[in-house]
């Protein structure tokens, strides 16, 4: 039997998570059972079920993936750059961020266990904004916890909105709004002089 190689092994566990993101966005937690799985997936239980222990964990490695990359993007370029990026969200992300949000609110074990991963998310985005206050860009009036969670209120409404179907016509719009409430006036005034020179 021939070895498989840590790329197939890769490539086969992202057909998986692809399949399974799918089949959570459509079914919810619940009603994506093994059946649905194996169909949204293309895949025998078996060939699921060896890459992940189970269902739960499946899940989890989708939110932990999703979690991850927004860490990065928050780390580098801010939450306003996550709810810009939500644009391009196809409706298996958006699924998979309500029912993150439906198992925080059911499930006191998730809700226990996701509070480590949203803890990365937070330190980012709160070290992001204390650099950007350091450079004079940030708003110096109000303290960082309270701007981190009205970022946070900003892409949940944004998530659920457009999970929900509702368009975004005016989300460029929406978002320059939210990011004029936290930079400083100044910065504000430089970054309008700025894009019309451009």
């Amino acid at each position: 039997m021939p070895k498989v190689t840590d790329d197939q092994l890769a490539a086969r566990r992202a057909e998986i998570l692809d399949g399974a993101r799918r089949a959570f966005a459509r079914h919810g937690y619940e009603g994506a059972t093994v059946r649905v799985l194996e169909a949204e997936t293309g895949l025998s239980r078996g060939a699921i079920f060896h890459h992940f222990r189970d269902k739960e964990a499946l899940f989890l490695a989708l939110a932990e993936d999703d979690a991850a990359r927004t860490a990065e993007v928050v780390a580098t370029a801010g939450l306003v750059q996550v709810m810009r990026d939500l644009k391009d969200k196809d409706a298996g992300w958006l699924g998979v961020q309500l029912e993150v949000r439906r198992r925080l609110r059911t499930d006191p074990g998730f809700a226990q266990s996701w509070a480590q991963r949203q803890a990365s998310v937070d330190a980012a985005a709160a070290d992001r904004l204390e650099r950007q206050r350091a450079a004079g860009v940030v708003r110096d009036d109000v303290p960082v916890p309270l701007l981190v969670d009205f970022l946070h209120l900003v892409l949940d409404g944004l998530v659920s909105r457009m999970a929900a179907g509702m368009t975004t016509d005016h989300l460029d719009g929406v978002l320059d709004l939210v990011e004029t409430a936290v930079r400083t006036p100044t910065s504000v005034t430089t970054r309008r002089h700025e894009e019309q020179q451009r």
